[in-house]
């Protein structure tokens, strides 16, 4: 695996869900467990808080997701790293 990817053993993110992200890279790639993929972008929302823009992508089994905000409920950085667990995605 590499700093600018970051392997998920599902084929949907969901809230609660722990992703190890790279802390200082603008944006980075997610590889979920079905062999689909997406960019992602770490960012902060009008307060300040982070949140996690995820690309669109298709699932293996053909399942279309739409590009959707997910709220972050913590961060904790290790390093190079930075541990993000999510909240619900936003309307």
């Amino acid at each position: 695996m590499t700093r600018h990817v970051v392997q998920i053993p599902y084929s949907h993110l969901h809230p609660g869900l722990i992703l190890e992200a790279p802390a200082d890279a603008p944006d980075f790639l997610v590889l979920f467990g079905d062999d689909s993929e997406s960019r992602a972008q770490l960012l902060r929302d009008d307060t300040g808080r982070p949140v996690l823009r995820m690309g669109g992508y298709m699932t293996a089994h053909g399942t279309v997701i739409d590009e959707r905000v997910w709220t972050v409920r913590e961060t904790a950085r290790h390093g190079d790293r930075v541990r993000l667990r999510l909240g619900r995605s936003l309307p």
